[in-house]
């Protein structure tokens, strides 16, 4: 490190000279003096799981502190002064603090246990509930007096969080939503200055996307939040961004057909909100009418969208996460700590039909199976099918669950399927093994792109080996091999949910996959009853190849 120190000159006496006599004679007067830089010493892991330690503790105690205030002043709706909210802001402003240092810390950690300790303890919901939100609607009940302080400590946030997105990128798609949130907050108490609402509504996704899988990207995250062990229940209102745009553009879309991804988000923006519901059949019939052909024109680009319908489909089954679905129900997992504040639903419609909801999911994904598993050797929808075929072996092991999609899933169809499918002769052993078939090519571990998108589901967390992700980037990007690796699992799957022989069946001999007496029914006859929504005729559904 370098000290500057200048001389003091006498300005008049040069005033006279050239300029290059000035210049050379500033030279002689500037002094250079070297300073020893600071000594600095790594920290151990053991000295930063202390420290961890140490900020966690403080970041308790302040969190206490914001839950205690904030109730209080909810329950008692006590007028406060100037001087009153700024020391809140100025609370609130060190949980943020607490927080972003807690993150940090733990980024630096190389322990795998010490890494997952956010996920442990809910630190992302916590940070956005206690830290956040809880006081933001504290602040907007207490307009206009409260006005210049939610100002202040929205920017603090916003501010926080954008540095957090960019250090701690591990939870980018968590703090991106919270970035959105804080914007339309902004926006939505900006009243004066038309231009402020303008920019801040700048930083929010577009409602349409010039990608067509993009859109259905963005869907998954929002479901995934409300469906991952610890739900982050705030997207209930966030995610109607997405939708509510959608379902209310019909009028600029008369004169021509909309794209595949508009009516598929429109579909699932109707039955989680449950508005517009006698728009829901016109709509599934303009999914299945459009798929076959949106496959064919995306091609090999429908391998990253048909993960995302998959995991839209599963999402929807257990009704976005809603307590009252009879699937999520069986399924969820016991509400403890932390947890268990976050678990009730805030009032929504869906809660008083999740029965209805659930069956026009049903619907709904099983006219996409009907499309998707007729589509033999075409190796884009295998994602789909993937991704399906984990949410349907996890629930085997939900009874409760299981019987209100066992009879009317496809497994005729799916076996079927099933048996076209080709792996190498050496991959038959991964199948009928019970260990995760990890790739045999190379003998490199390498996540598929739906891994990715799945990771944190409730219904695949048991799915993967603890280590499958560690020391991994995300990497959406598609080799060659995974076609093989992809297919592989399918049929690791479906062999796994034909060992108990209650839908499935699997001849180790043969090495060929059927369906039990009471599912071996005529194909045909299972869809019937469906209806498409008023239109053509199944003629008009879309090209499906015929079964042999």
């Amino acid at each position: 490190m370098q000290q500057l120190k200048v001389s003091p000159r006498n300005k008049g006496s040069l005033d006279s000279r050239p300029q290059s006599a000035i210049h050379n004679k500033e030279k002689e007067n500037i002094k250079i003096e070297m300073m020893r830089q600071l000594e600095t010493r790594a920290i151990t892991q053991e000295q930063l799981i202390a420290e961890m330690k140490g900020i966690y503790a403080g970041l308790v105690l302040v969190e206490s502190k914001c839950i205690e205030v904030d109730n209080q002043l909810t329950t008692n709706k006590q007028t406060l002064n100037q001087d009153q909210w700024m020391a809140l802001v100025a609370l609130h402003r060190q949980l943020l603090y607490e927080h972003h240092d807690f993150f940090m810390a733990n980024r630096l950690c190389a322990s795998p246990a010490v890494r997952q300790l956010p996920l442990k303890y809910a630190m992302l919901a916590r940070f956005w509930r206690h830290g956040i939100h809880t006081f933001l609607e504290l602040l907007r009940h207490n307009l206009p007096q409260s006005l210049e302080h939610m100002l202040n400590f929205i920017y603090t946030a916003y501010t926080t969080i954008a540095i957090l997105s960019e250090t701690v990128p591990a939870f980018v798609d968590i703090w991106m939503e919270c970035l959105g949130d804080l914007a339309r907050f902004r926006m939505a108490i900006e009243n004066d200055d038309i231009s402020v609402r303008t920019t801040w509504a700048l930083t929010l996704p577009p409602p349409c996307y010039p990608c067509e899988a993009q859109g259905s990207s963005t869907a998954i995250f929002y479901n995934k939040a409300l469906t991952v062990s610890i739900p982050f229940r705030p997207t209930c209102d966030s995610i109607m961004t997405l939708f509510e745009p959608i379902m209310k553009a019909n009028a600029n879309l008369e004169t021509r057909p909309p794209p595949f991804e508009h009516i598929f988000i429109k579909a699932h923006g109707i039955m989680f909100s449950n508005k517009n519901l006698e728009q829901l059949p016109k709509t599934i019939y303009d999914v299945i009418g459009s798929l076959n052909a949106h496959i064919g024109r995306r091609a090999h680009g429908f391998l990253e969208e048909s993960i995302y319908i998959g995991i839209s489909n599963c999402c929807a089954l257990t009704g976005y996460g809603d307590v009252a679905n009879p699937i999520y129900s069986a399924i969820k997992p016991p509400a403890t700590g932390e947890q268990q504040e976050d678990q009730p639903m805030a009032s929504r419609t869906i809660n008083k039909a999740a029965s209805e909801t659930l069956t026009r999911a049903l619907d709904l994904s099983n006219k996409i199976h009907d499309v998707m598993l007729r589509r033999y050797g075409d190796s884009n929808i295998l994602p789909y099918v993937h991704t399906t075929i984990i949410f349907m072996n996890y629930l085997t092991h939900y009874p409760d669950a299981m019987a209100y999609l066992a009879r009317k899933f496809p497994w005729k169809l799916l076996s079927l399927f099933l048996n076209t499918l080709d792996i190498p002769e050496q991959s038959y052993s991964c199948i009928e093994s019970e260990s995760f078939p990890l790739p045999i090519k190379d003998n490199l571990e390498r996540p598929l792109p739906e891994d990715y998108a799945m990771r944190s589901l409730l219904w695949a967390d048991e799915y993967y080996p603890s280590h499958w992700f560690l020391g991994k980037e995300t990497d959406y990007e598609e080799w060659d091999s995974m076609g093989t690796e992809r297919t592989i699992r399918i049929l690791f799957l479906a062999r796994r949910i034909a060992r108990d022989g209650q839908w499935l069946k699997y001849d180790s001999v043969t090495r060929r996959f059927s369906v039990t007496p009471e599912f071996d029914i005529d194909i045909t006859s299972q869809m019937e009853g469906i209806e498409y929504g008023d239109g053509p005729g199944e003629q008009g559904v879309g090209t499906r190849t015929e079964v042999a």
